[in-house]
């Protein structure tokens, strides 16, 4: 009898220290157990985060190096290219590395690392877009006073907020995810780590937490969104009421923008704003945003840029006369 009461309270030690064992990892499922999706998966993120990665330091260095470029709108098109390359390359290495391992796993600070940098870039981007909205607002409607409003240390100004802000939204959303308890399960649902997703498996009561997050992610997002419209609404009224030959050049810039807008916002507001989320669409969502939106930013923009186009032929020119005369 004292033997099987001894066995039954190590049955019930042991049951209960499994249970409640501190998790010191994360595995990921990914987007897919078919080896052959996983090859394609493979194929398309590997293609799409190298023209990511071509893409977007060929914008930051043609602006960089060519002086017909240092100018507001310009400049803050490479801190928005910089920023999408950082975004993507927080989550694609890792997802096309994992596609070699059956089992995807991240430790818990690496998964935590990935949210942060993940709000931060996402943040600063926020921010960029609205401070390029801002920028297209006053070229257009007060193009007098536009030398005088977008100084060089303005723009500065503008960008380092925008990186402060991001490292502020960051940090708060982290505050208190960071302590809680993850004793039972591990395993996220996507191929990154993510706060909705991460703090669903905490062992305590994470309602408020759930509530900040749509606080401080979602309503940040839809209201951005939301005056970004507004703005972009007033700029094109201001386009129509002035009909002339540089309004088309004004209208293809703009079309650009409100491109790049509805790109980046409808992901966000979709993932943390949504009250009735859908896992396979997340997931699309989060595809989309990691590795197609950064990839068709520097599209849109040089197809639909005489100028960044006329610009990247110039490096181009350079670079082979260089190599000709070396």
């Amino acid at each position: 009898m004292k033997e099987a009461s001894a066995e039954t309270l190590f049955w019930n030690q042991s049951t209960w220290e499994t249970n409640h064992s501190v998790v010191t990892e994360f595995i990921l499922i990914g987007l897919s157990n078919s080896r052959e999706l996983q090859i394609f998966l493979f194929a398309f993120f590997f293609v799409f985060y190298v023209g990511i990665v071509f893409g977007n330091l060929l914008i930051v260095i043609t602006v960089t190096n060519d002086s017909h470029l240092h100018l507001p709108m310009y400049f803050l098109l490479a801190n928005l290219s910089f920023i999408d390359l950082c975004v993507s390359s927080v989550t694609a290495p890792k997802t096309i590395a994992d596609f070699f391992y059956k089992h995807k796993v991240i430790s818990v600070k690496g998964c935590f690392t990935q949210i942060f940098l993940l709000h931060f870039f996402g943040g600063s981007e926020m921010v960029t877009l609205v401070a390029m909205a801002f920028d297209r607002y006053v070229a257009i409607c007060k193009p007098l006073s536009y030398t005088t409003i977008m100084r060089g240390n303005v723009c500065v100004g503008i960008v380092a907020t925008a990186w402060a802000i991001g490292f502020l939204h960051s940090v708060s959303q982290l505050a208190f995810a960071i302590s809680l308890p993850f004793c039972g399960p591990n395993r996220v649902d996507s191929f990154y780590c993510d706060l909705p997703r991460v703090i669903k498996l905490a062992c305590a009561e994470t309602y408020r937490l759930d509530i900040m997050v749509i606080a401080n992610s979602g309503v940040l997002s839809v209201c951005s969104f939301v005056l970004l419209i507004i703005s972009y609404g007033i700029i094109l009224m201001t386009i129509q009421r002035r009909p002339s030959d540089r309004s088309s050049k004004a209208l293809s810039t703009l079309t650009a923008h409100i491109t790049v807008v509805l790109l980046f916002f409808g992901p966000c507001i979709f993932i943390y704003a949504w009250p009735f989320p859908i896992k396979s669409l997340d997931k699309f969502l989060a595809v989309f945003y990691s590795v197609v939106t950064p990839l068709l930013n520097p599209i849109i923009y040089t197809l639909r840029n005489t100028e960044m186009k006329t610009a990247m032929r110039r490096l181009r020119q350079w670079n082979l006369n260089f190599w000709v005369k070396s």
